[in-house]
C-alpha cells in the first residue's frame, strides 16, 4: 500500500473487528496462505511468473472458491492491476506484474497473494529462490523475515504503530539495508486496504493506540542497497533505484486482548525465526 501522508491522522477510522468477523479473517488469512504452500514447488528455473500467476488464479477460482483480489484493482490514479497475483523478482520491490520472462537459477521473488472469501480479504506474500541465491540474497532474505517478526513482535494492546515501525527499522539498519518509505501496511477486512497505515520505521510511542480486534498488515520492503525506488512504465512494478535486490514477507495480524495472532498461517508457512520462541 502507498503510504498517504493523512494516514496517521486517521486513527479514529480504524475498524475493530467482532469475533465473526475475526474468525471469517482466519478462514480467509489461511486461503490465502495456502495458495502460497500450492505454488511453492513450482517455483522453479525455467517458469514464467505469467505462468506462476495462471496456476495461482486457477487454485483460487477452482479448488478454494476464492476471489483473486488484485485481479482489476484499481485504486486512484491507477489503470487495472491486469493480473491475480503480484511477482517481483531481484530488483523488483513490490507489485510486480507477472510476465513472459523466465525465472533463472540464483533469481529470488516474492509472491503476494490476497484472496477474498466471503467478502474478506486474507493478504500475505512469501520470498523464495530459484536454484542456490547468493549470499547476499539469502541475507537479506533472512533479515527481511527477522524485520517482519521485530515487527509482529510488538504488537499487543497499548503500544503505539510507531513501536512497529521502529523496530523493524533498527533491525534491518543494524545489519546494513535499507527500509522502503513510500510503501507500508495496512489494515484490512472487508476491503483491501483500509486504516491504520503500518510504517515499517518511525519513531516508538508515536501513532495510533494497538487496540484488541484490530486486523492489519506487516509486510516490509527492505532494500539490499539505497531505500530509493521508482515505479516502471506499466504503471505498478516499483524498482529499487539503484538495481539492488529487494525482498518483502508479508503477514496479517490480530491484536488481542494479551498479544497477537498471525491469521495467514498453514501447513507450509515458514516457522518464526528462534528470537520469537525466546
Amino acid at each position: 500500500m502507498r503510504q498517504d501522508k493523512q494516514g496517521q491522522k486517521a486513527s479514529m477510522s480504524i475498524v475493530i473487528k467482532t469475533p465473526e468477523e475475526i474468525e471469517k479473517m482466519r478462514v480467509a488469512g489461511r486461503l490465502a496462505s495456502e495458495v502460497l504452500d500450492y505454488i511453492t514447488p513450482f517455483v522453479q528455473p525455467g517458469i514464467t511468473t505469467e505462468e506462476l500467476d495462471k496456476l495461482c488464479h486457477d487454485y483460487m477460482v477452482n479448488v478454494q472458491g476464492t476471489v483473486p483480489a488484485p485481479l482489476n484493482y484499481a485504486p486512484p490514479g491507477h489503470t487495472p492491476y491486469p493480473k491475480s497475483i503480484c511477482a517481483s523478482v531481484n530488483h523488483q520491490v513490490c507489485h510486480g506484474v507477472p510476465g513472459g520472462k523466465k525465472l533463472r537459477a540464483g533469481d529470488i521473488v516474492n509472491l503476494d497473494i490476497t484472496v477474498i472469501k466471503d467478502g474478506w480479504h486474507g493478504d500475505t506474500s512469501r520470498m523464495f529462490t530459484v536454484g542456490a541465491p547468493s549470499i547476499l540474497a539469502r541475507r537479506l532474505i533472512d533479515n527481511t523475515y527477522e524485520c517482519m517478526w521485530k515487527g509482529i513482535q510488538m504488537v499487543k494492546p497499548g503500544i503505539h504503530f510507531g513501536d512497529i515501525g521502529h523496530a523493524i527499522q533498527q533491525h534491518a539498519e543494524a545489519n546494513g539495508f535499507s527500509v522502503v518509505r513510500e510503501f507500508c501496511g495496512h489494515g484490512i477486512g472487508s476491503k483491501f486496504h483500509e486504516e491504520p497505515q503500518v510504517l515499517h520505521y518511525g519513531k516508538a510511542g508515536t501513532g495510533a493506540v494497538l487496540q484488541p480486534g484490530m486486523i492489519f498488515t506487516i509486510e516490509p520492503m527492505i532494500n539490499a542497497g539505497r531505500r530509493d525506488i521508482r515505479m516502471l512504465n506499466d504503471g505498478w512494478t516499483i524498482v529499487t533505484k539503484d538495481h539492488s535486490l529487494s525482498a518483502q514477507w508479508e503477514h496479517t495480524v490480530l491484536v488481542t486482548e494479551t498479544g497477537y495472532e498471525v491469521l495467514t498461517v498453514s501447513a507450509g508457512s515458514p516457522p518464526p525465526p528462534a528470537f520469537v520462541a525466546a
